[in-house]
């Protein structure tokens, strides 16, 4: 059987519960990337273009530094990274774990939480991030509240 992680972002929760849920279906272990600074509100004003998270968003090399790494990513075959959707991808946080962890062997599945927002062609940047060691599969949006029998629909069809 494989070793799954769900490693998720999550500024306002929801993406936390989302994975929290694909983590207790998948019998997985549960990782947050935690930015090395926390997010403000101020800093999550997506209506101010000086704030944070506007200016991380604009910049696509950009990665703030995150507060820890996975202990021991090599025990992981599965990995599921969650995020909220950021100006129509994943937040520039995310990509900085996907930087500070080799993945080779692994296969990646992403997963997103927006309330209208698709999950874009996030797959692609993830796979050029983490090159072609790894395997990047196309992901999903989910809602904030998902139900188990969605989750194992979801799982399921990815034939991991």
């Amino acid at each position: 059987m494989s070793k799954v992680l769900v490693a998720y972002f999550s500024a306002s929760g929801v993406t936390r519960k989302v994975a929290a849920e694909i983590a207790k279906a998948e019998q997985a272990d549960l990782f947050e990337i935690l930015p090395e600074v926390p997010y403000s509100a101020e800093d999550l004003d997506w209506t101010d273009k000086q704030s944070r998270s506007t200016l991380e968003m604009q910049d696509s090399g950009c990665r703030p530094p995150i507060a820890r790494q996975v202990e021991n990513m090599a025990q992981y075959d599965i990995v599921f990274i969650g995020f909220p959707v950021w100006w129509g991808r994943e937040p520039s946080v995310v990509d900085t774990f996907l930087d500070a962890h080799d993945f080779t062997g692994k296969t990646i599945v992403p997963f997103c939480t927006s309330g209208g927002s698709g999950i874009g062609e996030t797959a692609k940047r993830m796979q050029e991030i983490v090159g072609a060691s790894a395997v990047v599969r196309e992901g999903t949006r989910l809602g904030g509240k998902v139900s188990e029998a969605d989750l194992a629909i979801w799982t399921s069809a990815l034939g991991l």
